[in-house]
């Protein structure tokens, strides 16, 4: 996502200049649209390639040589780099699955917050070791309540397991294998994916025979270290290199085939209704039964004359004697069904208020990188009062996704439903654009002609060369002598929609701060 941090000097000083504030600023003078669509391609790209031959005289790193070379091979340029391994980081709290990530990272993150309620329930970090680049994914979300504690790590255990290459499952040494340690080893048992045991806490070599206790656990070989103080680390991550595949088997992108469609809302939004009114037929899409975790299979369905894949979207059951459980296992049921999809819909019930329910799973189809449409449901029970508080709603809490497709249905009628295919296939086609490295640097004239960024500290920014660094979801990286304000980022990601469109993707707008190279 953007980078929101402060300008490199920390400078607070006044603004000068114009500001360009996201709701403030007119809309796009048209005769600039028209500029950019006559914009001979040749023209573009030769002044693109100019821009890009003065970025040798600033200090760049391997990573930004990458996606350089990436754009100078011109619309065809993108590249999908193989998918990273994934490392899932196991254990309950207090073991010190934080530190160890931070270990493993390389800096300190906010990575675990532990207290009820926290509906974010993994995070992604990219690691490298020995020249190996791969994703730790750090479990947290915990629900540290006593009666369903146990059943909330094995549910995080098992997504995680689930959707990573490997596993490090973490236990205090100190403290020996605990009744939720032995829930999660369970489940581990049974699981295809390789575990690593580790023991953690040993911050002596007094401490390392305590880990010969947990090989009781039958997860094989403890590994000793100390997260805190990193001892044992570097030869747990020389171990890891030899369990982890070069490309990822999960993470890897299907290519080809139905697009794969994930229906998301909060409970009795209307998800089932419209999987079986879309499939014509009745099927079980959500099942409490005590005992069942899973569908077994996602569901291809025919809808509009075209085959879409339905992916499992009912992921972990909700437990309910768990106090506060219903916004956790949401959580996760959203999460497992966004790590599948290429396109999420989120089904509202217009007879009820927007919910922070509603906004918080829209957020978390945000932060997955997923092509958005939005359906409104219930569509044939609104009334006109019912209406005007809707349109309110909608203009109050759900502006940030202003530019997503909207689409009325009735999930139980089965009304207005085949309008569901041209949101899909246009938020679809947002997410694959690509945008020529020529023209987006022409944009990028106009906008700094138009608005400059405002000086900060004495010193103004400047964008030296943009480019397309990836679709799925479109991710631009913007070459720069200083941070660019938020703000100002919001502004550049406002014009690419007027002028490329970009309905039903979010963009992603990165920042490469480089000084130049001393003589």
């Amino acid at each position: 996502m953007t980078d929101d941090r402060e300008p490199i000097d920390g400078s607070t000083d006044p603004e000068i200049g114009t500001e360009p504030q996201s709701d403030e600023v007119a809309e796009l003078d048209p005769a600039v649209i028209e500029r950019l669509a006559e914009l001979d391609d040749d023209v573009a790209e030769a002044r693109a390639v100019s821009l890009r031959a003065g970025l040798t005289d600033y200090d760049l790193d391997e990573e930004d040589l990458e996606i350089l070379d990436a754009s100078a091979e011109g619309i065809d340029g993108i590249y999908y780099l193989p998918a990273l391994p994934v490392l899932a980081i196991v254990g309950r709290p207090n073991v010190g699955k934080s530190a160890l990530v931070n270990r493993i990272i390389g800096r300190r993150e906010a990575v675990v917050e532990d207290t009820p309620g926290v509906t974010r329930d993994r995070v992604s970090y990219k690691a490298e070791w020995l020249g190996r680049r791969f994703t730790v994914v750090d479990t947290g979300g915990w629900e540290p309540d006593a009666k369903g504690i146990n059943a909330s790590v094995a549910a995080q255990a098992e997504v995680a397991v689930d959707l990573a290459d490997a596993v490090l499952f973490v236990v205090d040494i100190t403290v020996g294998a605990t009744a939720t340690d032995e829930h999660v080893v369970r489940m581990l048992r049974a699981s295809k994916r390789p575990v690593i045991l580790v023991a953690n806490k040993a911050d002596d070599a007094i401490r390392d025979p305590q880990a010969a206790e947990l090989w009781s656990l039958g997860l094989g070989e403890p590994w000793p270290v100390s997260a805190v103080h990193g001892r044992g680390v570097a030869d747990l991550l020389d171990h890891v290199m030899t369990v982890l595949p070069e490309v990822s088997a999960v993470a890897k992108e299907e290519v080809g085939g139905p697009r794969r469609v994930a229906i998301l809302g909060r409970p009795n939004v209307g998800k089932s209704s419209l999987l079986n009114k879309a499939a014509g037929e009745e099927r079980v899409v959500v099942n409490e039964l005590a005992g069942t975790t899973r569908d077994p299979v996602d569901e291809q369905i025919e809808l509009a004359g075209k085959i879409w894949r339905f992916v499992d979207t009912a992921g972990i059951r909700r437990r309910v004697h768990l106090q506060q459980g219903a916004d956790f296992y949401a959580s996760l049921r959203t999460s497992a069904a966004l790590e599948k999809a290429e396109v999420a819909v989120v089904l509202l019930d217009v007879s009820e208020p927007v919910s922070e329910q509603d906004v918080r799973i829209i957020d978390l189809v945000l932060e997955s990188g997923r092509a958005l449409v939005l359906a409104f449901n219930k569509w044939d029970l609104l009334d006109d009062d019912r209406r005007r508080y809707l349109e309110r709603e909608i203009e109050q809490d759900l502006a940030h996704v202003s530019w997503a497709p909207r689409v009325n249905i009735s999930a139980r009628t089965g009304r207005h439903l085949e309008k569901l295919v041209p949101a899909l296939e246009v938020a679809l086609d947002s997410w694959d654009t690509r945008i020529p490295t020529g023209k987006f640097n022409a944009l990028l004239a106009e906008l700094t002609a138009e608005h400059p960024h405002p000086v900060r500290g004495g010193k103004q920014p400047r964008i030296l060369f943009g480019t397309q660094a990836s679709t799925r979801p479109p991710t631009f990286v913007l070459f720069t002598t200083g941070f660019l304000d938020p703000q100002y980022r919001r502004f550049i990601t406002r014009r690419l929609r007027e002028v490329y469109g970009f309905e039903g993707t979010p963009i992603v707008v990165n920042m490469r701060v480089r000084e130049k190279r001393s003589r």
